[in-house]
């Protein structure tokens, strides 16, 4: 009997550190970095665009043997009602349905497609899990719903301040020199957006421990080597998937990906080997030995004006993610819970 599997969803608003966590959880034994899944039919398929190997998408040959086994004929279709069954505006029927206990977003046809793609990936790239950053609440309870899939979900908070401020930086959607810019919404909506998809991600899965990790990306880059250690064990614990890499993931992993430690060669500092992300911030092609550490621009560049419009939309949600109301107030010490 197939085992399912086992997908760790990166669940929670944009620019919380997702990508950085991805492609380091991806030079773990048996994760893959897939990136934002989600968005693998319009970016990958359709437009083609640069995996995090490098090359364009159809050219890389873990995605190429991939594509013989998912529908890449349906491609734009499949984009297209994801984007409608997805839309902001369907978050209160999606927590009705959660909370009457059925499933948060209606089963599709395209839904065999989907779970065929989660099959293929943990099949041709040989992994125990799939870690896939899309972010998206309600994409992710239709991913948690699909046949052969187990789920977990790693919930990523970031200071809502902090994150507004680096949705206004200015980034080619596949590094510097792409014209195609990034999604650079006002303060207000990127507060707005903050406050939802956290909400609903805590609604959706807090309840169940077994399945649900919460992790600020203060305490993250605070102890990165512990942090990504706590949260491998959390995506890998239990049974899982068990899948022998195939041809071309094992002559395209790179050395890292065999290894059995982690890649940190210090307490804050990781040597990143290509991946395969198919979508998700630029900084998913970085290679090399790489530091992490806090980006905390947004301290001395976010107005007064900016900070206090998101500290107010965002007010709900500071105290219950431990965030201070005060610019350069302490973060609150990390719970069990996160």
């Amino acid at each position: 009997m197939t085992r399912p599997v086992r997908v760790l969803y990166l669940a929670g608003s944009g620019r919380s550190g997702s990508t950085l966590v991805t492609t380091v959880l991806g030079q773990y034994a048996g994760f893959f970095a897939a990136g934002e899944l989600r968005y693998l039919w319009q970016r990958g398929e359709v437009e083609n665009r640069p995996c995090g190997c490098g090359l364009p998408f159809r050219d890389c040959p873990v995605w190429r043997a991939v594509r013989r086994d998912v529908p890449v004929d349906r491609a734009g279709g499949i984009a297209a009602r994801l984007r409608g069954r997805l839309r902001l505006r369907g978050v209160p029927a999606l927590l009705r349905r959660h909370r009457r206990g059925r499933r948060a977003v209606p089963a599709h046809p395209d839904d065999a497609a989907l779970a065929g793609l989660y099959a293929a990936v943990a099949r041709h790239a040989g992994a125990r899990v799939v870690v896939d950053s899309s972010k998206l609440p309600p994409y992710g309870a239709l991913v948690g719903a699909l046949p052969g899939v187990e789920l977990r979900v790693l919930h990523l908070v970031r200071d809502p301040r902090a994150t507004a401020f680096s949705w206004r930086r200015r980034r080619g959607l596949d590094g510097e020199a792409d014209q195609r810019l990034m999604s650079r919404p006002p303060v207000w909506k990127a507060a707005l957006l903050w406050l939802v998809w956290n909400t609903l991600t805590a609604r959706l899965w807090a309840g169940d421990p077994g399945r649900y990790l919460r992790v600020r990306y203060e305490d993250l880059t605070a102890d990165p080597e512990a942090t990504l250690g706590r949260i491998a064990a959390f995506a890998d614990a239990g049974p899982s998937t068990g899948t022998d890499a195939g041809p071309s993931a094992r002559a395209h992993a790179g050395p890292s990906a065999a290894a059995d430690a982690g890649p940190f060669t210090g307490p804050a500092t990781v040597r990143l080997a290509p991946t395969h992300s198919v979508a998700g911030n630029p900084s998913r092609h970085r290679t090399g030995p790489v530091p992490i550490a806090a980006d905390v621009e947004w301290r001395r560049g976010l107005s007064r004006w900016s900070y206090a419009v998101v500290t107010a939309l965002t007010a709900p949600g500071l105290r219950r993610f431990g965030y201070p109301w005060r610019r350069g107030g302490p973060v609150a010490p990390r719970h069990e819970e996160d």
